[in-house]
């Protein structure tokens, strides 16, 4: 990492995070904020802590990959490889250098929106100079002449292009690897540039990509590389991320804060990507290409993941951004039929559960920005919610068991032993039928909202119903949410810490019932009378913090790969737990949300390769550090509203698209002051635990009084629950 000079920029280390703590580690990506060109260098296959690995393959870029060797090496990619060193490596989001230790080979290179520029240094050697261009097993390329390259590999289904130019002119050839022979017929997939002779010793590469054919990705590169300045090209790509870190400016802390602080940003704005180009895009929803008549389209996204805290940070930060993420939603439904909830270039993933392109939605319209077609989003929830299957990992029409639900209220689960009989259940995922019931009952909340919105006040009663779908699985004996059979039935000798198998699938996504009994962000009122009162309440977040695991750590990991980040049975490394260590606000006791948040802040966020607890998920660990940094955090996506917890940093200034800021001062912030005295919004006290959207984007400034002890007075204001009833 570069050293920190005081911009944004200089802080972000893109190797946090790229050892896993159990499952997926990130990668060292530099790519322009939701640019379309992302580099990583791809290590040693098969070694997914990428920080571990010893070798680099090589460069993707797109439809194909890059390597610099000399002297003779074999046309097999995988003896490209090279050991590297991490001590003799720069990485950072705009540049990335690291010495290819076998061919003693500098590589240099950063980016633009489609395109990039690589830079090989050379050793001032005899031996032969080569640069090495491979695509996948169903790609091909075609030497235009000695400095100039094109080709394309379907990934996937989809068609990634490539236009290349190199700094000097070499000897070129073609070969076809064994595995790009593709139903008898051979297929060119790769090609070496030789240099007999280099003066400088360097060459440098220029690549531009599209999704729509080689004459656009050629178009890309001529527009956004004309010359072949690296240093400009690179001081450009800094400029851009200092500008887009800028948006949130933090003084005080430690440098280590500061660096955990601004890596999360920039995991932040990983997502979604923008594959615009020339004011046309492609689209896999109907596999053609399409004017962007005004707003780019996005796609790569996982809203179970990111709607969350992810889009909230987005939307707070460049709301006409998320404006346009919202027209490549609605593009795709009006394209395939279906709103997707995990949206890629190749096309609608079936990933996870739920309808939260109505979280994504509501929560944007219910901040007041509404420059999209409400009523076409309004009509694709709606579908989503009332055709669509509610079935784990699929896309489609509703089946009987969506039935079950919509007649009785609750997703059937299976009894305990019995057999599956629907075909349609993923035979891996299974019904996660608790999870289900759950994550759609504040979904159909979300929705509920829109319809008020729009005056269809028949169908906002009706979805207000179905948002109350969470209390038929409150099992009062047990004091948890429990699955229940078709039959209404509650399943027999339900464990609410270790049942439903694997992951807890049978009833849960991928974590158990101590986390997901939480899991009622649009009416934690009701949640909180369900438990039987806040006293209650209370007792069961704290229970949830201390339980312990009743088995050996490594067998309850092993059943919960994903439930890393413990602290007793929370799980800061997956997303169903982000909200919880927040509910303390709503039964008096916002002290120990302070307290909670600080521990886990402390915990598990770190600056170094195992610095995230979980799987990063394209920035939505990331996200929830940098809001709870900032000591604010958006319990339910859908209610404009942030709960307070304990900032770490002096001053954050929130910079709006408009000109303005929101300043948030605290006052004697430290280690030990992590607890808030008393609190000023915009001039005037504020007495309980949370601000409004409103009071950032039209407000100045939040003044926090931090001390080493709580105050247990202060934020009783939260007797006061935001109402699961919102305003039109």
């Amino acid at each position: 990492m570069a050293v920190s000079t005081g911009t944004p920029v200089d802080y972000v280390n893109p190797n946090i995070g790229t050892i896993g703590h159990l499952l997926t580690a990130t990668a060292p990506v530099v790519m322009l904020p939701h640019g379309m060109m992302q580099i990583a260098p791809r290590t040693t296959p098969g070694v997914m802590d990428r920080y571990l690995a010893e070798r680099i393959h090589d460069f993707p870029i797109g439809g194909a990959s890059i390597m610099a060797t000399v002297g003779q090496v074999s046309d097999q990619p995988e003896a490209w490889a090279s050991h590297y060193d991490h001590d003799l490596e720069t990485v950072s989001p705009y540049y990335y250098s690291v010495l290819l230790e076998d061919y003693d080979v500098t590589a240099e290179y950063t980016v633009a929106e489609h395109s990039a520029q690589f830079r090989f240094s050379f050793p001032d050697t005899s031996q032969q100079a080569c640069i090495w261009v491979n695509t996948t097993d169903d790609g091909h390329v075609d030497l235009i002449d000695e400095s100039t390259l094109a080709g394309w590999a379907n990934i996937a289904g989809v068609k990634r292009y490539f236009f290349m130019c190199l700094s000097v002119p070499g000897t070129s050839r073609k070969w076809t690897a064994p595995d790009c022979v593709k139903g008898g017929t051979d297929r060119q997939c790769g090609a070496v540039i030789s240099f007999p002779s280099l003066a400088s010793r360097q060459v440098e590469i220029k690549v531009g990509v599209s999704y729509i054919n080689i004459d656009q990705a050629r178009s890309n590169l001529l527009q956004e590389l004309p010359g072949w300045d690296f240093a400009q090209v690179t001081q450009n790509a800094r400029r851009i991320w200092n500008e887009a870190l800028g948006k949130i400016a933090v003084s005080g802390g430690t440098e280590k804060q500061r660096t955990i602080f601004y890596t999360a940003l920039y995991r932040s704005m990983s997502r979604m990507v923008n594959i615009t180009e020339d004011g046309r895009y492609y689209s896999a929803y109907d596999g053609k290409v399409h004017s962007a008549d005004g707003h780019d389209f996005y796609v790569n996204d996982g809203l179970w993941d990111t709607y969350r805290c992810m889009h909230p940070l987005q939307l707070l930060l460049e709301p006409k951004r998320q404006i346009d993420m919202i027209w490549s939603y609605l593009r795709m439904y009006e394209q395939s039929g279906w709103l997707p909830s995990f949206p890629h270039v190749q096309g609608a993933r079936p990933v996870m559960i739920g309808n939260h392109p109505a979280a994504l939605i509501a929560d944007t319209y219910m901040k007041g920005y509404r420059d999209f077609d409400v009523n076409l989003a309004y009509e694709a929830i709606k579908k989503n919610a009332m055709e669509g299957t509610m079935l784990p990992w699929s896309i489609g029409p509703k089946t009987e068991l969506d039935d079950i639900y919509l007649e009785r209220g609750f997703f059937p689960a299976l009894q305990k032993g019995e057999e599956e009989s629907f075909s349609q259940v993923h035979p891996f995922e299974g019904r996660q039928a608790v999870s289900v019931t759950l994550e759609h009952a504040y979904d159909d909340w979300c929705l509920a909202q829109l319809a008020r919105g729009l005056g269809e006040e028949e169908d906002y009663a009706y979805f207000m119903a179905r948002a109350h779908n969470y209390e038929k699985l409150y099992n009062h004996r047990i004091g948890f949410m429990a699955p229940r059979a078709g039959d209404g039935s509650w399943v027999e000798d339900f464990d609410p810490k270790r049942g439903g198998g694997q992951g807890g699938r049978k009833y849960f996504a991928e974590c158990n019932s101590w986390i997901y009994t939480f899991h009622v962000q649009h009416d934690v009122g009701g949640l909180i009378n369900l438990m039987g009162g806040s006293e209650q309440f209370f007792a069961r977040l704290e229970a949830l913090f201390s339980e312990q695991y009743d088995v050996p750590k490594y067998d309850f990991l092993k059943q919960f790969p994903d439930a890393t980040g413990l602290i007793g049975q929370y799980a800061q490394g997956n997303e169903p737990s982000f909200h919880i260590p927040y509910l303390y606000n709503y039964v008096a006791a916002p002290w120990m949300t302070q307290r909670r948040v600080r521990q886990i802040m402390d915990l598990w966020y770190g600056d170094g390769p195992l610095g995230i607890c979980g799987d990063e998920d394209g920035g939505a660990m990331s996200s929830w550090y940098v809001f709870s940094a900032m000591g604010l955090y958006p319990v339910c996506p859908g209610r404009p509203v942030y709960d307070l917890g304990s900032p770490l940093f002096d001053e954050v200034k929130i910079h709006q698209e408009d000109g303005s800021a929101f300043v948030i001062r605290a006052e004697q912030v430290s280690r030990q002051n992590k607890y808030i005295q008393s609190a000023t919004l915009n001039g005037k006290p504020l007495h309980q635990p949370w601000l409004h959207h409103s009071d950032i984007v039209d407000g100045e400034g939040l003044v926090l009084q931090m001390d080493k002890r709580p105050n247990l007075a202060w934020g009783l204001g939260a007797s006061q629950l935001p109402s699961m009833t919102q305003p039109k």
